[in-house]
Parts: C-alpha cells; structure tokens; sequence
C-alpha cells in the first residue's frame, strides 16, 4: 500500500509527461487526478491504522542506495504518525488541485505538461516525507525545489514568471546549502545519516552523559573547534537554515510573493499546504537533534515570532488577492516555527494540518474568483461579487473563518485554526524559552493583523460597490463543479479538522496518537501545560479576532474612505508595508547589483579581455596577422621570385665563405 501511495503520482508525470501528446491533455488530466485520488485515498487509510488506530511504526526497504566507507544508505519509506499525517496532507490537496485544475486550466495549450509537473512535485514531495535518512530527504528537498521552479515559471513565456521562477530557485540555494552544511555536520558527529542510528547516538549528547561533559573538540566549522554542544547548536541552525528558506522564514522569505505569477492551482499547492512546510517538517522530524540545543530552538522561535509578525504587517496593505494569501501563509508558518521552538512539536504539525486545509481553500477560492473577473487580481478592481458569485463567497467566508480562528474559548464551538493556532499562542506563553514571552506578544498582534487583512480581502473583493468595467461585470459567471467540489470537501476540513482531531495532535490522546514520532525532553510538559494557561491568555487571539474584524468592518464597510485619507497621513508608514519592509531593495542593493557589476567585469575584462585576448581570440588574430603579411610575398610576378632566388644564393654563398674561412 506504501508503494502504492509514493509511486503513483511518479506513474502519473512519467505518463503525463512522455505520452502526453499521445493521449491528449483529457487523457492527461484524468489519468494523473485518477491515480492522485487513489494515493490520496489509501493516504487516509494509512492514517487511520498508523495514527488512530494501533499499527506501528515501520520502515519498508526499497533499494540498496549509497554504500561509501562509513556511509551506507538504503532507499527505504519510514511510516509511523508523523509520516501519515503529512501523507494526508500532500496527497489529499494535491488530489484536489488536480481535479480543479481541469477546470481552472481548461484554456491551456500546455496542460499535460502542467498536470505532469503536478504529479511531479508531488511524488518528489512524498519522497520528503517518507524519507529513513538525510540523504533521500535531501533527494526529496531538491525534488520538489525543481518541480516548484517548473510550476512557478510554467507559463514561460512571461518574463515576469521566469524571474519569480529563478529567484525562488536561488533562495532556495541559500537555504539549501545550508541545509547540505547541517547533513555534513549530523554524519561527523553521529557517524550516520540514518534516522535511526542518529536518534539512537542523541544519548551521549545529553547533559549529564559523560560524552556531553567532555570538551575535546569534535567539529571545527569555520576555523573554530567546536565541543560537542556548541558543534550540536551549529549543526541545528544549519538545519534550520534550510528550513528557513523552503519555508520562507525572514530573511530568506522573498520568494513566496513573487512565487504567485505561476498558476493559482500551484499556489494552493505548493505555497499553502505542501512545499513551505517541509521545513517545518524537517525541524519536527530531527527534533531529537534540536530538542539538545535550547539555543537552537531560541533561534527558531525568534525567528517564527519575526516572520509572524513580519509578513501580516505586509498583508495589511497588499492590493493583490493572491499576495495577501501568500503572506498569510508565510505568516502562518512564522507561527508553526514558534511552535517547534518551544518545543510544542505536535502543535506545529497540528497547526500544519489544519491550515493545509483552510489556506487550500483561500487560494482556490481566489482562483475561483480570478476565473470569474476575467484573470484580474487586483482588489481595487473588484467589488460587488457577492452575489455573483455566491458559491465562492461562501466558501471564502469558510476559509477566513479558520484562518482568523474564529471560535468561543473554552468550549468545543470552533473552526479548524482556532484549536491550531490558539494551542500555540497559549504553549508559547508557558514555554520555558527566553524568547517566549516576546513571541507570544507578537503572535497575538500577529493575529489582529490576520484577521483585519483577511475581511479586508472579503469585504474588498465580494463587497461594496462593483469596480470593475461593466464589460468585466457582465461577464462575471460562478465556476463551473469541477472548480467548486474541491472548495466543498476542503471547506470541511477547515470547519472540522480542528475540532475532530484536537484531542489526538495536542490533547489526551497524545501518546496513543504520536507514537514517539515527536522526541520531547523528559521535562517538556508542553502538552499538558497549555490547558493550563489563565483566561485571560485564552481570550486574547478571541479578543484579537474581533478587534481586527471590527476594524475591517470600519474601513472598508461603514467607511470606506478611511483607509485612503489613512494612508495619506502615514505615506511613509504605508511605502514601508507596501514595499515589503524593502527587503527586495536592500538585497537588490546589496547582494544582486554588486553580482550583476562583478558579473559584467568578468565577463567584459576578464573573459573577453584577458582569457579570450590573450588566448584563442589573440593567438588566432596574430595568425591571422602574420599570415596576411606573409600572403604578400606571393605576388606572382616572375622577376620577384628572380630576385628572391638570387638573394637565397648570395646569402648562401655568403654563409659557405664565413664558415670556411673559420
């Protein structure tokens, strides 16, 4: 069955992609969202026996890989509940992305191709997360880094999707050799790269082990020697710098806006449910690794807490609907962060899971509503759709419900984000983290930010009065089912999930759920602290729901003047949100004009100057040049080479008298 799940969507693109023409983009488009629903469906079974029900955890070998010295490496699938959670996750929205795509992509030309690239990430993402060691997580890790380029610059011909395609493709680089760094580093101190093998050695690394006490050297990085704690914490940033660029964690998190010029359906894919939380993942599944490092996982909760709070200033003034989104996801995932930061892993991964739901949602629904004003993206231009369009509005509506966590504390009553994200502003206000109680003020400022950008892109888009051109209006049409079904079944989710599988991700069916997939220190009470949080704590994201609601409701229902005279007063304060903190100009200025500059020298001086003057281009020229001057000596008159014959033999006659007279 485990087989069977992985290697079906890899079925799917080698179909899709080498037969394509030969059965048509239909052929296409069902045979890859065929075998994705059948993956997705056997997903849920693995589900319910691995997590709900007593199986155990597994590791299915698949092939000999790597055998190199001390580095063996075998191709296996390690199933137990942290493998099954995010199967479903993967496979279950990138079932839906499919089936909406035939709607969504009905006008493309290029349509095997997409849903090829389609199954293509998704089996390199399955690769990712059924992976036994770095290495094949690594394959996986660089598996969907390519898919995520194709998907984003798949409509290549537009010069502004190749740009976002190849700067999400560079930042990654960053991340990802940070990423390589930290794998390096895991094999020097633990002498393997399989999972196993590296949670078995974390003993010796614990303080009070007599391994953990010793001082001698054991990994120098940098020109320094590193004792075995400090080599621990270095290793973990490296790890976590990788994270931090799938993941779109500050600074490495330019790409994620600008990932939105490929197809909404790659968006609802990769940048809200699957490819950005590998890294979340990642961190969760080597948490045996972090939880030795506590400055470590300072690192990533201030990093989280930053991100957060970072990304929803931003969505607070973006015009465009997918953008808004887009931050909201790189703010959300600033939240899963601060959950593993703190240690509250299985929070992060439940935050994880429900928003792969309601953030699929959002971005689908917004498709769904680009679809329907004719592929204008821009809430300025659009208003007055509510009834239009009444089947996305609702489903819109769903989906900010569960973003915005909208729910009572303290009762059962709830979407899908209010158990998730509530769990992890309240763990992190009894984390035992230095940082806790500064990330714990930001999340929840963070989420009155959330819930103000949110209703401002629902009361923007779906009402007031209709700004578009009547020639937009008139055309204005619901989607056809093949679009809309997907939002039903995810629109359940985002009601549901929370509520369904709380007690199982952070409650009291954590150990029978779990399994020891997660690795807590013994005196990480995380899970049973966080019930324990005063009211007012309980309150506070409820309180900062509806602050940002209301506030929403002022601007741009009861008074939508407010926001222009707003910005009018505080220009700077709005150019800074609008131009994104100018994070893409001080890189810009730093980092891409100086590449751009030392490019243009090599290439002008040093290559074509230098390597080419001084080599083929100038040896040529100077053959070229003597033999032009040497081809003048062939004139072809009769009393030149005469005279030539009668110098050779004087200078010969000359040379004979010399030599003979000494």
């Amino acid at each position: 069955m485990y087989q069977a799940i992985v290697f079906l969507p890899l079925a799917g693109f080698l179909i899709a992609g080498l037969f394509g023409r030969s059965i048509g983009a239909k052929g296409s488009e069902y045979i890859t969202s065929g075998l994705l629903v059948v993956s997705a469906f056997l997903s849920w079974i693995a589900f319910f026996q691995v997590g709900l029900g007593d199986g155990e955890a597994i590791t299915i070998p698949l092939l000999r890989f790597i055998s190199s010295g001390a580095l063996d490496v075998d191709w296996a699938l390690r199933i137990d509940t942290l493998t099954a959670v995010m199967l479903v996750v993967v496979n279950t929205v990138s079932a839906l992305v499919h089936i909406y795509s035939i709607g969504y992509m009905h006008h493309d030309p290029d349509r095997p191709r997409f849903f090829a690239y389609l199954s293509l990430f998704t089996f390199a993402m399955l690769m990712l997360v059924t992976s036994d060691n770095l290495v094949q997580m690594f394959f996986g890790w660089e598996g969907v880094g390519l898919a995520s380029y194709l998907l984003i610059g798949f409509w290549y011909k537009k010069p502004s999707a190749n740009a976002a395609a190849m700067k999400a493709f560079i930042v990654n680089r960053v991340g990802d050799f940070g990423f390589a760094l930290g794998i390096f580093g895991v094999f020097v101190l633990f002498g393997s790269i399989n999972f196993d093998t590296i949670f078995a050695n974390t003993a010796a690394f614990m303080p009070g082990e007599g391994g953990a006490e010793a001082a001698q050297p054991v990994l120098t990085f940098l020109g320094y020697a590193l004792d075995p704690h400090s080599a621990l914490t270095v290793v973990c940033l490296l790890l976590f710098l990788g994270a931090m660029g799938k993941s779109a964690q500050v600074p490495l998190h330019t790409w994620l806006p600008d990932a939105m010029e490929g197809p909404t359906p790659v968006s609802a894919l990769i940048h809200a449910a699957t490819m950005v939380t590998a890294g979340v993942f990642m961190v969760a599944r080597l948490s045996p690794i972090f939880e030795l490092s506590q400055t470590a996982l300072t690192v990533v909760t201030a990093v989280g807490a930053f991100t957060a709070f970072f990304a929803a200033t931003v969505g607070l003034v973006q015009n465009d609907i997918k953008r808004v989104i887009a931050y909201s996801t790189c703010s959300q995932l600033g939240y899963m962060f601060v959950a593993l930061g703190t240690g509250f892993y299985s929070a992060a991964i439940f935050h994880l899971f429900t928003h792969a739901f309601f953030k699929a949602l959002l971005f689908l629904g917004s498709g769904s509503v680009i679809h329907a004003v004719s592929d204008e993206q821009d809430m300025r231009k659009m208003g007055g759709l509510r009834k239009l369009i009444p089947q996305t509005y609702w489903m819109m509506i769903i989906g900010t419900l569960a973003l915005t966590g909208v729910g009572i504390p303290g009762t059962l009553i709830g979407t899908a984000g209010f158990f998730s994200k509530d769990a992890i502003i309240e763990g992190s206000f009894v984390a035992h983290n230095a940082v806790a109680p500064i990330a714990f003020t930001l999340l929840v400022v963070a989420a009155v930010f959330t819930s103000f950008y949110s209703w401002r892109l629902i009361f923007m888009t779906f009402h007031g009065k209709p700004r578009a051109s009547s020639d937009v209006m008139h055309h204005v049409h619901e989607s056809p089912y093949v679009m809309l079904v997907p939002l039903f079944l995810l629109a359940i989710g985002a009601i549901f999930a929370g509520l369904v599988f709380e007690g199982f991700f952070v409650g009291h069916e954590y150990d029978h759920f779990w399994k020891g997939a997660l690795f807590t220190l013994p005196d990480n009470h995380m899970v049973e602290e966080f019930h324990h949080v005063p009211l007012w704590v309980k309150l506070s994201p409820f309180v900062a729901m509806l602050f940002g609601l209301l506030v929403a409701w002022q601007f741009y229902i009861r008074s939508p003047e407010s926001p222009k005279r707003l910005a009018e007063r505080h220009r700077a304060l709005y150019a800074f949100l609008l131009n994104k903190w100018y994070f893409d100009e001080v890189y810009d200025f730093l980092f891409v004009r100086p590449a751009q500059r030392l490019g243009r020298f090599l290439w002008k001086k040093g290559d074509g100057w230098f390597i080419d003057g001084f080599g083929p281009d100038g040896i040529s020229a100077r053959v070229v040049d003597v033999a032009n001057r040497v081809v003048k000596l062939q004139t072809g008159y009769l009393y030149h080479y005469a005279f030539a014959m009668l110098i050779g033999i004087a200078a010969f006659v000359t040379w004979m008298m010399l030599g003979s007279s000494f």
